[in-house]
């Protein structure tokens, strides 16, 4: 029992001590996003749509184990783009905060990453008419969140290049006549520089 009490009260003054010695460093992302929207119907076609993200950022690693996390304030372009009609964009303010493994030398690093993200629309298409629907409309809610899942690798310790899929788990746009619901997917290809 002595050993177990002893362990716990090691494993809590190490969880203490990483904060304190932790590497804090703050940068600026951005990047290329492609993005469609995955519908519960086959009613809509869709390709991708092509935008962009950028914000500031900030990761917090435990210097001897490779594990920490990072955090953005992205503004970000997401939609739909419909065969033969104008695409359908969005513009939202996606925080991420990932949970963040790095490996390697310290010259050249992979780097894993993981976490939820939410996403506020602040522009872009509200309504978008249906192609073949006579007075229905997509909406776009003003709310959206997810998961982020990707990798990539971190030179000099002041350059990241990664990429990331966005999974939607939120309904993000409704047809309410057709029952008709979509989540926001995508990949998007980034670079960071921090300081």
């Amino acid at each position: 029992m002595k050993k177990i009490v002893g362990f716990m009260l090691l494993a809590v003054m190490a969880l203490v001590a990483v904060p304190a010695k932790s590497q804090i460093k703050f940068g600026i992302k951005g990047g290329l996003n492609i993005s469609s929207v995955h519908f519960n119907e086959k009613i809509v076609g869709k390709d991708n749509v092509t935008g962009f993200n950028i914000g500031p950022m900030m990761e917090v690693m435990a210097p001897v184990m490779g594990v920490g996390f990072d955090a953005a304030i992205l503004y970000s372009q997401k939609g739909i783009g419909a065969k033969g009609e104008k695409d359908l964009k969005n513009d939202y303010i996606d925080v991420p905060v990932n949970l963040k493994w790095k490996f390697g030398l310290p010259i050249i690093k992979g780097y894993l990453a993981a976490g939820p993200y939410v996403g506020f629309r602040v522009g872009g298409d509200k309504f978008w008419d249906i192609p073949g629907s006579v007075g229905n409309q997509l909406k776009a809610k003003n709310f959206n969140a997810g998961l982020n899942l990707g990798g990539g690798v971190e030179l000099i310790k002041h350059l990241q290049v990664g990429f990331n899929y966005a999974l939607g788990l939120t309904e993000d746009y409704s047809a309410s006549k057709l029952d008709l619901n979509g989540k926001n997917r995508g990949w998007s290809i980034t670079a960071a520089i921090l300081f």
